[in-house]
């Protein structure tokens, strides 16, 4: 009997996908972490004002949603003072970076990205067949005028970046990212990922202007907003390109709990900004372990805080796994020098307390 005949690109690829949930962790482990640490998830919750436009929306869940999210993006227009046409929603900035690769990329086609930045958009690159050009960090930061001269050389038609950055915290300037868009070769588009912009310095965002066509700008609710779960993002672009997202994108990928919740939260602005002094102080108190344990927190602009552990990968592998094994998921970064860190998210006083109590144990053990 012959079985489904798959391209040769699928056949080509792993089975795998970026990131090991917390979940699949806690299935193995037969317990549930103590701390959830390592997603960058918002543990402070959504806005009360979203959490009761969820509520209320259950009650039409029966429904599609508005394949156009036509309200939210109105709202959106109006808060970042764009038009309407200039915005699309999608499932994250997972799903629009999906989207978009498959608009963009063909077999062969060149795409930049830096050695260990977000892995999801290399996995989308991957199974369209896309070829992978990267380039590494410089001192914890991803290097743009390494990213401007290798999509030149490889006449790239897409180039990612992300400000502020994961895995690492780190940012760049307003001025740097501009210059990042100007010097972008012709034909090449610029993916800036501003996923954590919420909690950035304001001189690390620079001005919107929708009629640029040499960028698109992700945005999304999963992280200072507090609705990871809902899966809802949006992109900021030139009219013409955020029209051809309408060929090919899932029109009724949102669900109306999802976009009722992101109308909700983004109309809360007090709240928003509750969360973020909230994760500067979270921020602030990862900094505080770290050291009292003789490692070094790295600078960060997000929701989460970079610890050096002070030696090689291998080091902060057994330190990240003496702590899942104690009950706190965290993370790390994939590539060296990278991942001499682990990668520790924001949490609530008692998430932090149980990660301050286990570090030392994880260490001491990591030390042999």
């Amino acid at each position: 009997m012959i079985g489904p005949r798959y391209t040769s690109l699928v056949q080509s690829l792993p089975a795998s996908v970026p990131f090991v949930g917390p979940e699949t962790q806690e299935r193995a482990r037969g317990e549930a972490f103590r701390a959830r640490l390592g997603a960058n998830e918002s543990v402070f919750g959504p806005s009360p004002k979203a959490k009761a436009a969820i509520a209320e929306a259950v009650k039409e869940a029966w429904m599609y949603g508005d394949p156009e999210s036509y309200d939210l993006r109105a709202a959106l227009a109006a808060h970042h003072g764009v038009g309407m046409e200039n915005i699309v929603v999608g499932e994250g900035i997972d799903g629009l970076l999906g989207y978009l690769v498959r608009l963009l990329v063909k077999p062969g086609d060149a795409v930049v990205t830096s050695d260990g930045a977000y892995p999801t958009f290399n996995y989308h690159v991957a199974g369209f067949g896309g070829e992978l050009h990267k380039v590494p960090y410089a001192d914890d930061h991803e290097d743009p005028l390494s990213l401007i001269v290798k999509a030149h050389e490889t006449r790239a038609k897409l180039l990612y970046f992300a400000n502020p950055d994961n895995p690492m915290g780190s940012w760049h300037d307003a001025a740097t990212v501009q210059h990042l868009i100007n010097s972008a070769p012709e034909g090449c588009l610029l993916v800036l990922d501003e996923a954590y912009c919420d909690s950035a310095p304001a001189d690390a965002i620079p001005p919107l202007d929708a009629s640029d066509t040499r960028v698109i700008r992700m945005r999304t609710f999963s992280k200072a907003y507090g609705l990871a779960g809902m899966r809802v993002g949006y992109a900021i672009a030139e009219a013409g390109l955020i029209t051809a997202f309408n060929k090919i994108r899932n029109h009724f990928g949102m669900s109306r709990v999802s976009q009722a919740a992101a109308l909700a939260a983004l109309e809360d602005q007090d709240y928003l900004r509750e969360t973020v002094t909230r994760i500067a102080n979270s921020r602030d108190q990862i900094g505080r372990i770290a050291r009292d344990n003789g490692l070094t927190p790295l600078p960060s602009a997000t929701n989460f805080v970079a610890i050096d552990c002070g030696r090689d990968g291998d080091f902060a592998r057994s330190v990240l796994q003496g702590l899942v094994a104690r009950g706190i998921f965290v993370r790390m970064p994939f590539t060296s020098p990278q991942d001499r860190c682990i990668r520790v998210s924001c949490g609530r006083d008692e998430d932090l307390a149980a990660f301050a109590e286990c570090l030392p144990a994880a260490l001491d053990e990591a030390r042999g």
